[in-house]
């Protein structure tokens, strides 16, 4: 065994971030230095690219002004509120740490959508000679997010705890990148389902188009949605789940022994080696000249989970970590890949559930909907059986260390389900990238050979997407059981210091835990409504407007030479829309925390955080398993079975996916967000709750 100090180590998560970062820059350049030549693609692309860049200016530019009034706040009541006493330099080095959070989660999606809308039109001209120089494209773009976002969240989580050395200003960077994410999620969902939603129905229901078809006005619209929701939306999720689930570990570490203790190390350890795991694995994927895309992802996924498992065993060894610590992390990284595997098996399009919709779609949209939405609750359970006995055993192995042992437990397998996140980011930026490949091979006029080679690829990437979701949305529940002890720990210094009783559990009987926990149960249904009618509303105004060009615009419909649709109406449309309603779902689910808190205090909160868990968890795994299900079976069909495209069972399908739609790329993939920045949100106003209530 070696000795090794928490410095030390949290030198090698910079050295290791650095490493990441150089990843990302040559995995970029690598991407732009492939070969492409086609004007109509460089055009389209080019309109992707300025849709996507225009969105994301004006929606941080709204984030932006949220986030001046946030850190003021910040400034003036966190840690403790100024008249307090307290040292004010606290407060503010606290707004920085927040501020800091939501600049890095922005950095975040602005990158990917660099790479993602380069990529996409590289991977469409890679597909005229094959499978496997037009996956590796795709792959290698969506890598450079991956490598960028958990290189960037390493760096961050480092410098503030070695520049500020407080892990409560953790807290503050966590809610920054949660807060960001949050409203980047759901802005990026609001528009890409608006566009996808009225494209299928107007151009693939009512008039019998294909998929991409250049005619469609909301076309291109769709196609910048994929990469605002999918690729700058998902970065900034998953970014925010990383911080959240380091800063957890970490406030927990740091009050079982201080900031420099070996538990302390051991997360920085852990969570350096993850990226280091993730960077081989990007590195070792393949796929031969007829491959199988989702073999490939999942092999790379596989090796990193493997490399990892050995890496982090041989550093217990070597450094005398605690072995139970390890295996509450092991326990993390076993499930976690269990729960893909389950998910893999509800949305793949290779297997019974999937199959069994597209069939059903052939008596109408009712049973494709019915028989749908039964399997994404089914879908359910196994994810959160593994949520269960993860946060379970991990408790169990870990609690004979020591009062506090336990809770930690469950944060660091957190830690170990998100270990690979560098690699999960890089498989779930994959299918936005090829998504976009597809719709541009076929504006493109690139033939039926070369569209399917782009579908096959398509099809990857809505199953690895799907995966991913399922992965992030466990890892975010896993992630928020520990922002629970992280909320305990934090109301129990508070407490310590005022001299008065802390809290050891919740106990529902009592009449105000019960109180928060009915109105958490409440908010994540609450949250998913207002986004899927932000959806709802916006799809009905473009729909309108594709009409109306349809109509005004003379030889569109029927594809005249030089007849072009406004293209960029539809992108205003879904801007402006997804702009208005992305603000008030994450103000209500901050302020329903706020309101519970003040009015029944920290037992409250705690029946609150307990109950928006475990339905947000709930609704997270259904909307998103069941969205992706819907979508497969979409392709199912389109591949020519039931009676293939402009049957009735197509059509169905194409009702099923568009119902789907905003329930995994908008409300599903929003809510793990939700309840992190809630638990951050409680976290952060612990003490306020202790001495402010009125119960």
């Amino acid at each position: 065994m070696f000795s090794i100090t928490t410095q030390t180590i949290q030198i090698v998560s910079l050295i290791v971030s650095a490493l990441a970062l150089g990843v990302a820059a040559w995995l970029y350049t690598w991407v732009k230095a492939q070969p492409s030549s086609n004007k109509r693609i460089a055009e389209i692309g080019e309109y992707i690219r300025q849709g996507a860049n225009t969105f994301l200016k004006r929606e941080y530019l709204v984030l932006a002004r949220f986030t001046a009034i946030a850190a003021v706040l910040i400034a003036i009541f966190l840690p403790k509120p100024i008249w307090t006493g307290n040292n004010i330099l606290d407060n503010i080095l606290m707004a920085v740490a927040y501020v800091f959070g939501t600049v890095l989660s922005a950095l975040a999606g602005k990158i990917g959508i660099q790479v993602a809308t380069i990529a996409n039109m590289k991977a469409a001209e890679a597909a005229q000679k094959g499978v496997k120089p037009s996956f590796m494209t795709g792959f290698r773009g969506g890598a450079v997010m991956g490598m960028a976002v958990v290189g960037t969240s390493l760096l961050g989580v480092t410098l503030i705890f070695m520049l500020i050395g407080d892990a409560t200003a953790l807290l503050g960077f966590s809610f920054g990148a949660s807060s960001l994410a949050l409203f980047a999620k759901a802005g990026g969902g609001i528009f890409t389902k608006t566009a996808d939603i009225a494209a299928d129905l107007v151009g693939k229901v009512e008039l019998g188009m294909e998929e991409d078809d250049p005619r469609n006005p909301a076309v291109i619209a769709d196609n910048v949605g994929d990469n605002v929701g999918d690729v700058a939306g998902m970065g900034a999720d998953l970014f925010d789940s990383n911080v959240a689930s380091m800063a957890a570990a970490l406030v927990m570490a740091t009050s079982l022994g201080g900031i420099q203790s070996k538990n302390v190390a051991m997360v920085f350890a852990y969570a350096a080696l993850g990226l280091l795991a993730s960077i081989i694995g990007v590195a070792t994927a393949r796929i031969g000249k007829n491959g199988d895309p989702n073999k490939a992802l999942s092999s790379s996924t596989y090796v990193t989970t493997a490399v990892y498992a050995v890496l982090t065993a041989l550093s217990t060894w070597l450094f005398g970590f605690e072995w139970r610590v390890w295996g509450a992390t092991a326990v993390g990284l076993i499930v976690g890949t269990i729960i893909g595997i389950t998910t893999d098996y509800f949305t793949n399009d290779a297997k019974p559930p999937v199959q069994a919709v597209a069939n059903a779609s052939k008596s109408g949209p009712a049973f494709t909907i019915l028989s749908g939405f039964s399997y994404g609750l089914l879908s359910s359970l196994p994810a959160l059986i593994g949520i269960a006995v993860t946060a379970l055993i991990s408790y169990s192995i870990c609690n004979p260390l020591g009062e506090g042992y336990g809770m930690f437990g469950i944060s660091m397998s957190a830690l170990g389900m998100l270990s690979i996140v560098g690699m999960i980011i890089s498989n779930d930026a994959y299918g936005p990238i090829v998504d976009n490949a597809r719709g541009l091979a076929e504006m493109g006029g690139f033939g039926e050979k070369v569209i399917a080679i782009a579908d096959e690829l398509d099809s990857a990437g809505n199953t690895v997407k799907a995966v991913t979701k399922g992965f992030s949305i466990s890892a975010a529940g896993l992630t928020v059981i520990s922002l629970l002890g992280a909320f305990m720990s934090e109301v129990n210094v508070t407490a310590g210091e005022l001299g008065i009783a802390g809290i050891d559990n919740f106990d529902i009987m009592n009449p105000t835990v019960f109180f928060g926990l009915i109105i958490g149960l409440a908010i994540p249904a609450v949250f998913s409504a207002m986004l899927m009618l932000g959806v709802d509303k916006n799809a009905q105004r473009m729909v309108e407007e594709i009409h109306r060009q349809f109509k005004a615009i003379p030889g569109l419909k029927e594809g005249k030479e030089g007849v072009k649709p406004d293209y960029d109406k539809c992108i205003d449309i879904a801007t402006t829309g997804s702009l208005k309603e992305l603000i008030p779902a994450g103000i209500v689910a901050i302020f329903s925390t706020v309101a519970v808190g003040l009015i029944g205090g920290v037992q409250a909160i705690g029946g609150f955080l307990t109950g928006n868990i475990a339905s947000g968890l709930l609704l997270a795994l259904l909307m998103s398993n069941a969205g992706g299900l819907w979508d497969n079976s979409k392709k199912f069909v389109e591949a020519g079975n039931c009676g293939g495209k402009g049957s009735v069972a197509h059509k169905a399908a194409v009702v099923g996916d568009t119902v789907g739609d905003p329930f995994k790329d908008t409300a599903g993939p929003s809510i793990n967000t939700q309840i992190t920045v809630v638990s951050l949100v409680a976290s952060l106003l612990s003490g306020i709750f202790l001495l402010y209530s009125l119960f």
